[in-house]
């Protein structure tokens, strides 16, 4: 990935250059810098507050208060399960705990062959197809935690 003198891709920089003088920037630019890494580093965050000239507290603030934003790389295949009201009356609350048991993680950790990390989400939108989960772009609807080991399978081999 070629780089510009701010550690940033061009395209991410000239997004900054783009929204820097912009009113409620910040969540915007996180989400881009979230979106080229996967995650938000540390280095991205101290580059982000010296090209915005924010105090680099101010942006961990609010990576911090908002449960989307991460600070650790998710493993390759990212499992969303949704634990919002549908979802949870229909059993995700199992498949979250299947899922850790299955791949031994628990929070926001990742597989030891970085395969695989878990985020329990609030909503994905899909209420009428509960329970549901993510992993990466694919949605699996009426998900059972017997499905649970195919739908990783499929993942490991990928």
């Amino acid at each position: 990935m070629e780089m510009t003198e701010t550690g940033f891709s061009p395209e991410l920089s000239a997004f900054i250059a783009e929204w820097k003088d912009r009113p409620g920037n910040l969540i915007m630019l996180l989400h881009k810098i979230q979106e080229e890494y996967g995650y938000i580093p540390r280095v991205a965050a101290e580059g982000l507050a010296r090209a915005i000239d924010l105090p680099l507290a101010k942006i961990y603030g609010v990576i911090t208060f908002y449960h989307f934003f991460k600070t650790t790389k998710p493993g390759k295949n990212r499992i969303a399960i949704c634990l919002g009201t549908a979802c949870y009356l229909k059993g995700s609350q199992g498949l979250l705990d299947e899922a850790r048991d299955l791949l031994g993680i628990d929070g926001e950790e990742v597989t030891d062959d970085g395969l695989f990390s878990i985020d329990a989400v609030r909503c994905l939108g899909c209420c009428g197809l509960a329970p549901v989960l993510m992993v990466g772009n694919d949605v699996h609807a009426k998900v059972s935690k017997e499905e649970l080991v195919d739908i990783i399978a499929k993942y490991k081999s990928a």
